[in-house]
């Protein structure tokens, strides 16, 4: 646990709750990566977009307004938001192979907006989505090189999408891992065979990996309270903590607090740690989280994919070690075809 304590305390303002409802298909998005510091780049040239995301449209709600465009710019926008553009050309393949994919899920099971809208831009419902205009303002010097890595991710990946039985998987993502994912089943209610653990090699450098958070045990006991009201966190804080179960990735399955047998994913919601992989110690007057990782840690792992491109892999490698048994195929849902 020391080499955690180092990690700076500032780490709470950047802590961000994602709701991890029970249904599956409203999970994920602004777990992504966070960006790096930028570095120069020669400049790269920009591909032709592709014909088969070009072919048909989308209706993407925007706000309170739809807006239709082709399946290439609205990937194109995911990318920008969710992955960031200094990232390895190859690792923002496998972004958009992930989006394209997501997002043809969502229209196939019918999406959350009935028939107002296929897919819509936000991050806690769908997926995040950034303009062109807004994203060149951000990357500043970097922008021209930046939007040509993006639109070539798109470009190069051409229709490409991740398939389980011929059909669009719940391709979810994540900004980091704890050195191995975790099956949708520890997370979530269901255990889809293709959102499987693997291994994920995390590298170097990764932004906030471990993370520490601590309360005052009046502020654990408020919080806690709140939620499970029927706990009994009377007498010595070290007897609070019964039964921890921890799964073989390192992944908290569930702990008992107060008499109380609590899911770790609900631990992670209510404290606002950044995953569900922590140890917990009591120190100096205060009960501690140590976390490592960052995300629900289903599916691929941004920060994995990125040392996966680094160390030579395809975007197509990518996909197939973070999605288990998946075939990937130029896919047209039928209505489009």
């Amino acid at each position: 646990m020391k080499r955690y304590l180092g990690v700076s305390i500032v780490l709470l303002c950047l802590l961000f709750l994602l709701p991890l409802a029970t249904v599956v298909t409203h999970v994920v998005r602004r777990e992504a990566a966070e960006e790096p510091a930028a570095k120069e780049e020669t400049k790269i040239e920009l591909l032709p977009p592709g014909e088969t995301d070009g072919s048909y449209t989308i209706r993407v709600l925007k706000g309170d307004k739809v807006e239709t465009m082709t399946m290439g710019e609205y990937l194109q926008g995911v990318v920008r938001a969710e992955m960031p553009a200094s990232f390895e050309q190859q690792a923002l393949c496998a972004q958009a192979v992930a989006a394209r994919t997501y997002t043809l899920y969502k229209m196939a099971s019918g999406g959350n907006h009935g028939d107002l809208a296929d897919i819509c831009t936000d991050h806690t419902c769908c997926q995040a989505y950034l303009d062109k205009e807004t994203a060149t303002k951000n990357w500043g010097d970097n922008a021209e090189n930046y939007e040509a890595k993006v639109e070539n991710a798109v470009s190069l990946t051409d229709g490409q999408t991740i398939l389980y039985d011929g059909v669009p998987v719940l391709a979810v993502f994540h900004s980091s891992s704890a050195g191995q994912t975790k099956k949708s089943g520890e997370v979530w209610t269901s255990d889809l065979p293709y959102l499987q653990s693997v291994s994920s090699p995390e590298g170097e450098g990764v932004p906030n990996y471990y993370s520490r958070v601590e309360f005052t045990f009046a502020e654990f006991k408020k919080l806690f309270m709140a939620a499970y009201p029927e706990a009994d966190l009377s007498g010595r804080v070290s007897g609070w903590f019964g039964e921890r179960k921890v799964s073989g990735d390192g992944n908290v399955d569930s702990v008992t607090v107060g008499g109380v047998s609590v899911r770790g994913t609900q631990m992670r919601t209510i404290f606002s740690l950044r995953s569900t992989t922590f140890e917990t110690e009591i120190q100096d007057g205060k009960i501690v989280f140590f976390v490592t990782g960052y995300g629900h840690g289903v599916g691929m792992s941004q920060y994995g994919a990125q040392q996966m491109a680094k160390d030579g892999s395809g975007w197509k490698d990518i996909i197939t070690h973070y999605y288990t048994g998946v075939t990937v195929a130029v896919y047209i849902p039928e209505a489009m075809s």
